[in-house]
Formats: C-alpha cells, structure tokens, sequence
C-alpha cells in the first residue's frame, strides 16, 4: 500500500519518540511505501487538489531518513492520507482542512476526516459528553471567570487553541496575579477561553488514552506533573507512566470511541484527569512509543503502532 504522510518538517521531529515516525516505521517494516509531505504542499490546481510529496525511506545512523525528489499527485493515489501536523490549529491548518475535504471528495481516503478535525475543538469537544467532564465554562468574559472561580475555588484556564500545556494557568481563589493572568489569557477580553475546575488527581497523572479506529489501547500514558508543575504534558516537563485502563477510563474511552468512530476520526487522544475527561485531540495525539517501551517484556505487552497499521490496513481493505 502507498501512505502519505502530512507532516512538521522531518528536521523537527525528535526520532526516538514521535508517533508519527512509529506508524510509519511499522508501515515500513510490512512492506508499505512512505511518502510524506509538509502543510504548504498541500495545494488546489483550479478544482483538483493536488499533494507534493516524496518517498521516504528509513536509514541507519544521524542521517535517519532518505528521501527522493518532490513529486506531485492527487491525494487519491494513495491508500490513505494521514494528517499528522501539529496544531496550533490556526486558519493555515483550517485552510488544510478544507483541501482536504475537496480531496476526499475526489476519491481520498483521509484519517482524521477534516471536516470533523475542524468541528472537534480539543477543549470544547468535551462538552459532547458533558457527563464525563468537570465544571467547566467557556467565555471571554473576565467578570465570569471570576465568579467561576469564586464559585470552585481552584480552576484552571486555557486557550481554546492551545498545544502541550502552553498558556494554562492555575488560579486560586486567593491568588494575587488573578487580573494579569485573565488580562493575558483572555487578551483583555478579547479572546475566548476554557476554564475548568481543578483535579487535584493530577498529581497520579494527566492520563492519554489512545482510541484508534473506536477501540481504546489497554495502556493509557499517565504524564504526571514535575514537582512544582501543575500541567502534566510532556512537553512541560512532565514524565510519562504507561499503566492499565481503569474501569472508568474503559467507560469513557468506550463511549467516546464509538460516536469517534461514526465521525471518521480514526486516532484520538483522550486526556482523562481522575475519573474526569478533560479534553479530546483529534489534530496528531502522541504516546505510541512510550506505551510500547514501558511495557514491552511484561505480560501483556501493547504496540500501539501494530495495531495501528492493524486497523489502517482493515479500513484500506
């Protein structure tokens, strides 16, 4: 099979640990043909969408990868179209989305669908399954928040936009920085936030949990905070513990994963907090390699990537 990969620049992808880079390298090793491509070759010849990519290759050594020359084709050459960008999810990844919708309507096979990427907001996609999420509220409004706050007493709050923990806030009732933070985050009222109640389960971890075409992994990455840190994200310092599915998390992870699976959204990110779902991402959700690390060598061994290209070669079929 032929897969493209729509990808941040290969330069900036840490090898050792990118999901992207783990699907592609069990594609490989069954014998599957890599292209990847880069957001800006997505492009729109008059009516027909047009993708620039080139064929990838692993090697061994620093130079990690090989690559041949830029060639362009329709998105319907190949079996499948992956959209691994990383967010922010700004109006050039919006406007990805759209050629990528006219692409599936000329005969691509796109994982994740992006029309459902574009609706699915990563924060406030939680409110599709209210009964699994926290006290949370949604506004621009400082004078809000505050009563919010008053309200719980310990919140945290969010860009609606965000990546890796980037530009969350932890706000106590008696906090003395509580105007400059809202003036910050909100942009003095001019940009709408997330704010949540605050779990303090955090400390046993920020859990993601990986549903792929519906089904959760039986592993979830519980990415627990650095002393000192509230958010858990890896990219904030926080260190990841793979660990079994509570029964809750199985819950969640279930219902959640079948109205995903109805909406075309082939590999998601559950951020679960507690019992709590906390957010959903649906752009390029990370921890494959993690998972498969920490529990290679023990009873029940998880390759997330194998059963991956398991599904993805199941829905190609």
């Amino acid at each position: 099979m032929k897969f493209a990969f729509i990808l941040d620049p290969l330069a900036s992808l840490k090898a050792y640990k990118d999901t992207s880079l783990a699907i592609m390298r069990e594609a490989a090793k069954r014998g599957h043909s890599l292209f990847v491509a880069e957001q800006g070759d997505l492009l729109l010849r008059n009516e027909q969408v047009r993708l620039r990519t080139r064929k990838f290759e692993f090697e061994q050594g620093a130079q990690w990868y090989r690559l041949e020359e830029s060639h362009e084709a329709a998105p319907s050459d190949f079996d499948a179209v992956l959209m691994r960008k990383d967010p922010p999810f700004d109006n050039e990844y919006l406007y990805s989305t759209y050629l990528l919708e006219l692409a599936q309507a000329q005969g691509a096979r796109v994982l994740n669908h992006p029309r459902h990427v574009r609706d699915w907001n990563e924060k406030l996609s939680v409110a599709r399954f209210a009964q699994f999420a926290p006290p949370f509220l949604v506004t621009r409004d400082n004078h809000l928040i505050r009563e919010f706050l008053a309200e719980h007493g310990d919140i945290v709050v969010k860009p609606l936009d965000g990546m890796g923990g980037s530009g969350v806030f932890r706000l106590h009732s008696i906090d003395h920085n509580i105007g400059v933070i809202l003036e910050t985050v909100t942009d003095f009222g001019q940009r709408t936030i997330m704010a949540q109640r605050y779990l303090p389960e955090i400390r046993q971890g920020d859990k993601r949990i990986l549903i792929i075409d519906g089904a959760p992994l039986p592993y979830a990455l519980a990415r627990i905070p650095k002393a000192g840190e509230t958010r858990g994200n890896l990219a904030a310092g926080g260190t990841g513990v793979a660990q079994p599915l509570s029964d809750r998390d199985r819950e969640i992870a279930m219902v959640v994963g079948k109205e995903l699976k109805k909406q075309g959204l082939f590999l998601v990110g559950l951020d679960v907090i507690g019992d709590s779902l906390t957010e959903i991402n649906v752009t390029s959700p990370t921890g494959m390699v993690e998972i498969a690390a920490q529990t290679q060598g023990t009873a029940n061994p998880c390759n997330p990537a194998s059963i991956f290209m398991d599904a993805l070669e199941g829905y190609v079929a």
